[in-house]
């Protein structure tokens, strides 16, 4: 029998029996876990608020071997609460919408239980505190939050160099199953042709450049949107569920 402690983010939380929940976590140590929390359902239940989604959370877990990850699953023992951003985000049906396409994508990520998955991780948790602030239009939040989680699993994408050759950009030709951007010689058959003002959103998402992000005129962010959601799903094999509801 051994306890051990973690801080992460509550994905998901399903019913068990009349009172309990099986919460899924992506935690900073362990990678995703799904862990029991007993009598959470219950009015009285010392902890139970705590450990709805989008909850930053430390929490302590029992488990009957000397592995977190054994033959069942381990148990909720303590919650700590480090950041509730549920509160801002539930309240709002944007940044509700985008909060749970990022927590479906960040559990994508991690698919396999007790594998550690830090970048993932620490995306996730700057994704949610922006998200909750409020200071940049949701659906922007998403969109970096899902190129820079594809960048951290190995499918960082191109928008100005030649993803081919690697020529100097700017370059207009999109080419899903390449990465990016193609230059004319590299052009291969289905390319999108998204306008410059597009890739330049894109650029400055995946790199953080806010100013330029925030500035760019609403008619791009349609079409960069469909262009990250179908690489996404390129890369995924299948799409998120919840991106269907995101406010374009």
């Amino acid at each position: 029998m051994s306890l051990f402690r973690d801080d992460g983010v509550v994905l998901r939380a399903q019913k068990l029996g009349e009172a309990d929940r099986i919460i899924t976590l992506l935690t900073r140590h362990h990678g995703r876990v799904r862990a029991v929390a007993r009598g959470v359902r219950k009015t009285k239940s010392k902890f139970g608020a705590r450990l709805e989604p989008f909850s930053h959370v430390d929490v302590q877990f029992f488990s009957r071997g000397s592995e977190l990850l054994g033959r069942g699953l381990p148990l909720c023992t303590q919650v700590e609460t480090i950041a509730p951003y549920g509160g801002s985000i539930v309240t709002d049906y944007g940044r509700y919408t985008a909060g749970t396409a990022m927590l479906e994508t960040a559990e994508r990520f991690a698919e396999n239980e007790g594998e550690p998955a830090v970048q993932q991780y620490l995306l996730l948790v700057g994704g949610l505190r922006t998200l909750a602030a409020g200071l940049h239009e949701s659906h922007l939040v998403l969109d970096a939050f899902l190129l820079r989680s594809l960048a951290v699993n190995g499918y960082g994408a191109s928008f100005t160099d030649c993803a081919k050759c690697g020529l100097d950009g700017p370059n207009r030709f999109f080419s899903l199953p390449a990465g990016g951007v193609l230059c004319g010689d590299c052009r291969v058959p289905g390319c999108a042709v998204p306008s410059p003002e597009t890739l330049v959103l894109l650029g400055a998402l995946l790199s953080g450049d806010w100013r330029t992000a925030d500035s760019c005129e609403p008619r791009y962010w349609r079409e960069g949107s469909g262009l990250v959601a179908a690489y996404l799903q390129w890369h995924l094999e299948r799409g998120i569920r919840s991106m269907r509801y995101v406010e374009k």
